[in-house]
C-alpha cells in the first residue's frame, strides 16, 4: 500500500513538505487509537533472537531510525509503531536555528536518493525537552547534538555542545555528537583528533557529575580519510567514547544513474540512500577491523532492506540505523 498508493501521492509534494505533512499526520493518528494499535500489530516484531545488549541497554531488535527523521524530537512514540527498537532525534543546536535557505531537500527516485542541505534546521534543545516531558519515551531516545551555525570560535563551539550535552542529558537514554555533517560550515573540520579532543573531552568530564551513566557516540563521515579516522578511533576507545555512528551523508556523485545534468543543478549537499551503501559498509568493516570489535558501531548509510541489514551487521555493526530507506521503502522494509 506504501509504494503504491502512500508514496506516489507523497512524492507529489516538494520533499520537506511531504516530510512535514507525514509527521504531522502520523502525530494527528495518535488521537485515534486503533491506528497505533493496528501499526504496531503490522509492524512490531518480537523475537527474542534479535534482542541485543549494547552500551548495556536493551535494545528489542537492532534497527534504530536515524537522526533527520524526527528533528525536533516530536514524533519518537509515533514512529516507534512501525518496530523500530530505538529513534534518534535531531540534530539539535542549542539554540533555535533556521537552517539554510529552501529548497534544501531533493530527491533522485531513479537511484533511490535524497541530496539535502537542510544546515541542521531545529526548533533547539529546549524545544524538544519541553515535548519530551509532556509526551514520555516509550521507545529507547537517542538525541544528536551539534553547534549552532552562528558559532564559530573554538570557545563558542565547545560552549554549544557543551550546552547542548548538559540540558539534554537527563531525557535521553544516549547521546551522538555530530562533527560530520557537511551542510554547516566548519562542522566536519571537527573530524580532526586535537579539534575533536577539545569537544569531546569536556562532555567527558561533564557525565562524571551525573548519576546515571549515559553513552555517548561520535558520529564521522563516510568521506573522511582513512588517517584521520585511525587517529578518532584511537583516541575515542582510549577517551572513554562509547561508540561510533558510522557514517552520515556523502558529498559524493559517484555511480548515480540520475542525469548528471540534474545533479549538478542541485548543486551542494549530502546525499544518502542506496548509492551510499557501499561505502558505508566498507567504512564499518574499518572501524571494526581497526577497532578489533572493541568499539560498538551503529551502521547507518543506505541500508534500504533486510539484505543490507543483514551484510552490515555481519560487517561489524552492532546496532543498524534507517532514514532514507524508510522514506523509499516504507514502514514495511
Amino acid at each position: 500500500m506504501y509504494k503504491q498508493i502512500i508514496r506516489p501521492v507523497l512524492f507529489r509534494f516538494s520533499p520537506e513538505r511531504a516530510h512535514n505533512m507525514t509527521l504531522k499526520i502520523l502525530r494527528s493518528l495518535r488521537k485515534v487509537p486503533i491506528c497505533a494499535n493496528l501499526a504496531k500489530l503490522m509492524f512490531r516484531v518480537k523475537t527474542p533472537s534479535l534482542k541485543k545488549e549494547v552500551f548495556g541497554i536493551e535494545f528489542p531488535n537492532p534497527v534504530g531510525l536515524a537522526a533527520g527523521i524526527d528533528k525536533n524530537g516530536e514524533t519518537y512514540n509515533e514512529l516507534s509503531w512501525f518496530g523500530f527498537s530505538f529513534i534518534e532525534i535531531g540534530s539539535l543546536t542549542p539554540e533555535p536555528q533556521p537552517g539554510n535557505p529552501r529548497p534544501r531537500l531533493f530527491r533522485l527516485p531513479q537511484d533511490r536518493a535524497l541530496i539535502n542541505r537542510m544546515g541542521i534546521n531545529n526548533n533547539g534543545i529546549n524545544y524538544a525537552i519541553g515535548h519530551i516531558m509532556k509526551d514520555k519515551p516509550k521507545v529507547i531516545l537517542c538525541a544528536s547534538i551539534a553547534k549552532n551555525s552562528s558559532s564559530a570560535s573554538d570557545g563558542d563551539i565547545i560552549s554549544d555542545y557543551k550546552k547542548a550535552f548538559s540540558r539534554m542529558y537527563d531525557f535521553v537514554d544516549m547521546l551522538t555528537v555530530n562533527v560530520s555533517c557537511p551542510n554547516v560550515e566548519g562542522l566536519r573540520n571537527l573530524q580532526d583528533v586535537s579539534y575533536l579532543s577539545d569537544v569531546i573531552d569536556p562532555l567527558l568530564d561533564l557525565r562524571i557529575c551525573y548519576d546515571t551513566y549515559k553513552p555517548l557516540l561520535v558520529k564521522v563521515s563516510p568521506d573522511i580519510p582513512r588517517e584521520e579516522l585511525d587517529e578518532i578511533l584511537n583516541y575515542c576507545m582510549m577517551s572513554g567514547v562509547d561508540g561510533i555512528v558510522a557514517g552520515n551523508t556523502t558529498t559524493s556523485r559517484e555511480g548515480l544513474s540520475t542525469n548528471p545534468a540534474r545533479v549538478a543543478k542541485i548543486g551542494k549537499g549530502g546525499m544518502s540512500g542506496a548509492p551510499l551503501f557501499e561505502r558505508s559498509l566498507e567504512l564499518v568493516k574499518y572501524i571494526h577491523d581497526h577497532t578489533s570489535g572493541r568499539l560498538p558501531i551503529i551502521g547507518v548509510g543506505g541500508i534500504m532492506g533486510p539484505e543490507q541489514a543483514r551484510l552490515m551487521l555481519d560487517a561489524g555493526a552492532s546496532l543498524i540505523e534507517i532514514c532514507t530507506g524508510f522514506i523509499y521503502e516504507g514502514p514495511s522494509a
